[in-house]
């Protein structure tokens, strides 16, 4: 049937999504690839709230395990089949959103790190948007080697993680609702419905 085949290849596909979204929130975790900052807590804000390992990542993969279900006999069966595929491609929209959107915050607010102040050097976010300084350094490579003093290219880590990982969920979200679209038509109409459009003609 076309609307279980759909289901599948959208199980199939959010599958290594979701592995990417959770090595990149493990590695936003450990920047430079050393631990010290994450335990003495210098690690950016919203690597630290790990939707990547348990949105996008952990809680997708466990929902799709539904998409990737055999079809079932009769019926109400398979609009049971439909009815929970609905609410796990839901879940997951809500999930892999919620992680596109702390990405796309992440990268416009710059990393954590060490830099120099009027008072000395300290921990912070010095490249976050703000009227009376720059409008970001998204846009201003200059200030990527030129502000944070440790982690060594955090900025670059930081921009390419929370970049892959804004992309990836972002892309999730966009299967996700394509997924509800389909699994509504499954519900609404049925097992017959379909049947008849995958049945080639005599």
């Amino acid at each position: 049937m076309c609307v279980l085949r759909c289901v599948r290849c959208v199980g199939i596909l959010l599958i290594p999504m979701a592995v990417v979204c959770m090595l990149s929130n493990i590695l936003l975790l450990l920047p430079g690839m050393n631990v010290h900052f994450l335990l003495e807590g210098h690690v950016t804000r919203e690597a630290t709230w790990a939707t990547g390992l348990w949105g996008s990542g952990l809680l997708v993969l466990v929902k799709t395990r539904h998409f990737l279900r055999p079809e079932t006999k009769g019926c109400w069966e398979f609009r049971s089949q439909m009815l929970a595929h609905l609410v796990s491609s839901c879940v997951c929209l809500v999930a892999a959103g919620l992680c596109c959107l702390v990405s796309a915050t992440g990268l416009v607010q710059g990393p954590l790190c060490f830099h120099d102040t009027s008072s000395g050097p300290t921990w912070g976010v010095p490249l976050q948007p703000l009227p009376d300084r720059h409008t970001g350094y998204l846009y201003n490579r200059t200030l990527w080697s030129a502000v944070c003093l440790e982690p060594r290219g955090v900025v670059q880590w930081n921009l390419a993680l929370f970049g892959a990982m804004g992309a990836v969920s972002g892309l999730q979200a966009l299967l996700c609702g394509a997924n509800i679209i389909n699994t509504l038509l499954g519900l609404v109409l049925g097992r017959g419905s379909w049947s008849s459009m995958d049945r080639p003609p005599v």
